[in-house]
């Protein structure tokens, strides 16, 4: 990306095609609007950030570009190629990873294991049932390499119910990462952590951002946001209300009036 440039007043770069873009989309669920003309680009090699109140549209947006919800209208591009009308899993086949809001593990599977799906799903674009293939499986160099990542040695053959919430949260991370994306949409990934937990977090994001990662991270924590990413969109009841960079975005009145504060009106 050294050939490029920022836009003037932003912090997107020019002249290098966004891994993923989002062109008017609008959700809507009867008459609420969660979703209301959003347009916005992921670019290779950021942390892009959505910042906003409870009910904003961040989760049904993040829905809608995994294609796990329906679009009412906008158009979403993956390499410049629309594909609003294609299936969950061929987004998945893009290499789109994410994770959710609740933990999504499998009980009855180890930490490796559950991280082991990651890399299955990568490896075996013809879906088949992964789960039958794990036993007497060797554990593949990604699956190690995100063990690693997470910090997350000592629990490998832990289960689910004998980790906290925050360990839960790593293996989720983890499990994302061992899938190998070109796109990674963490949805808050740091709920229920320390505020120990939640650095270790954004310095493992910050390390996949140096290896060209792109990705989009949801989250209510403003100072990790502000620590962590590139460039941040600040939503509010389904629209955009501010974009650029970090503290830019956090100045902002509009911003500040709609959930943080005025404690963040001198921020930075």
């Amino acid at each position: 990306m050294s050939a490029t440039h920022t836009e003037p007043g932003g912090s997107l770069p020019t002249g290098v095609d966004p891994v993923l873009e989002v062109d008017d989309v609008k959700v809507h669920f009867g008459g609420v609007k969660a979703v209301d003309g959003i347009s916005m680009k992921l670019m290779p090699g950021m942390i892009h950030g959505i910042i906003g109140p409870n009910g904003s549209g961040k989760s049904t947006l993040i829905g809608a570009m995994t294609r796990l919800t329906r679009l009412t209208s906008g158009r979403l591009l993956f390499d410049g190629e629309e594909y609003q009308n294609a299936s969950a899993a061929v987004v998945a086949r893009k290499r789109v990873a994410r994770t959710f809001q609740t933990v999504r593990l499998l009980p009855d599977l180890t930490v490796l294991e559950n991280i082991q799906l990651g890399a299955d799903a990568r490896a075996d674009d013809k879906s088949g049932n992964v789960l039958t293939r794990l036993l007497g499986k060797q554990i593949s160099p990604a699956v190690r390499d995100a063990v690693s990542r997470t910090n997350l040695e000592g629990f490998e053959d832990f289960y689910p119910s004998e980790l906290s919430y925050g360990t839960q949260r790593r293996v989720e991370i983890a499990r994302a990462i061992a899938t190998g994306p070109r796109l990674l949409l963490l949805d808050e990934p740091t709920a229920g952590m320390n505020q120990k937990e939640r650095a270790e977090i954004s310095a493992l994001l910050q390390s996949l951002r140096t290896d060209g990662l792109c990705q989009l991270l949801v989250e209510h924590d403003v100072q990790m946001m502000i620590d962590t990413c590139d460039h941040v969109y600040a939503m509010n009841f389904g629209r955009l209300i501010a974009e650029g960079t970090p503290t830019d975005v956090v100045r902002s009145p509009q911003v500040q009036e709609a959930y943080l504060g005025r404690k963040w009106r001198d921020h930075a």
